[in-house]
């Protein structure tokens, strides 16, 4: 599996992450209780805290964490990197992995949207930050949230880590 790859630069309020890509792979399952399947994937691969819901309609990003996000049910249009970031179309069996520092946004979405999301072992007390400058501080917490030691979705073997060293 070779995911897209994006970066994105900080815009001021958000810092988004100077240093590792945003990953995203698409159809990754079409099994009947594809919910079920992220999340035990997720833990499997020791990715925590994991939630099901939706994804905020406003930009936001998390300082001390990274994040994976699965598309369980329905569609989403989410925007990475600030206000003049990147729209992804994003559908059942999507998912994005962002690194710490990562804005992103929920556009605009199906009434069905099921999102199943986690976060590295030991990144599970996340904050949300949102309409936040671009500080030396926040890019220092940025810069020191630790590399996940396996790929949510591919485990020890998985692109994640070749593409976050």
């Amino acid at each position: 599996m070779k995911p897209d790859l994006y970066m994105f630069r900080g815009d001021g309020t958000i810092p988004n992450n100077p240093r590792l890509p945003v990953l995203h792979y698409r159809h990754l399952t079409s099994t009947a209780d594809i919910a079920a399947h992220f999340e035990q994937t997720f833990l499997d691969n020791d990715w925590g805290g994991v939630w099901h819901n939706g994804i905020f309609d406003y930009h936001h990003f998390h300082s001390n964490a990274h994040e994976v996000l699965a598309i369980a049910r329905g569609k989403v249009r989410v925007q990475l990197g600030g206000a003049e970031g990147r729209i992804l179309d994003m559908e059942e069996g999507h998912v994005l992995i962002l690194p710490a520092g990562t804005g992103h946004k929920n556009v605009d979405a199906s009434p069905d949207l099921i999102v199943v999301g986690a976060y590295p072992q030991g990144q599970e007390d996340y904050d949300l930050c949102r309409d936040e400058k671009d500080d030396p501080e926040t890019k220092n917490r940025i810069a020191a949230v630790s590399l996940p030691q396996s790929d949510p979705v591919f485990g020890k073997d998985g692109p994640l880590l070749a593409h976050w060293r």
